[in-house]
């Protein structure tokens, strides 16, 4: 039940975000403190979903690791390939919040 009103609140946070990132710039202040915010909260939002599942995968590297020592290689080449590719859509929409919020 958690999940599904967390995941209603988040559509509808975009959905008012729409409106606020799509104005011209010569529109009333506070649009832009509403880009402002919203990029703020999606920029928390992949921080947050960014370091819960880099320390899942992580953890579930180690106990892979410590359950098979053989192939500890493999699965931190692995792991470090998957920490590389979370990381850039943390780092995608940090850079996606500056240029929303430029004008």
């Amino acid at each position: 039940m958690i999940k599904k009103i967390l995941f209603v609140s988040l559509v509808l946070f975009a959905v008012m975000a729409m409106p606020a990132l799509a104005a011209e710039a010569d529109v009333d202040p506070s649009v832009h403190a509403y880009k402002v915010a919203f990029a703020a909260l999606g920029l928390g939002i992949a921080g947050a979903g960014g370091a819960l599942a880099q320390g899942r995968a992580a953890a579930d590297a180690l106990s892979g690791m410590a359950r098979n020592p053989g192939a500890s290689g493999r699965i931190q080449t692995a792991m470090l390939i998957a920490l590389a590719f979370m990381e850039s859509i943390v780092i995608f929409v940090f850079a996606m919040t500056f240029l929303l919020n430029q004008g």
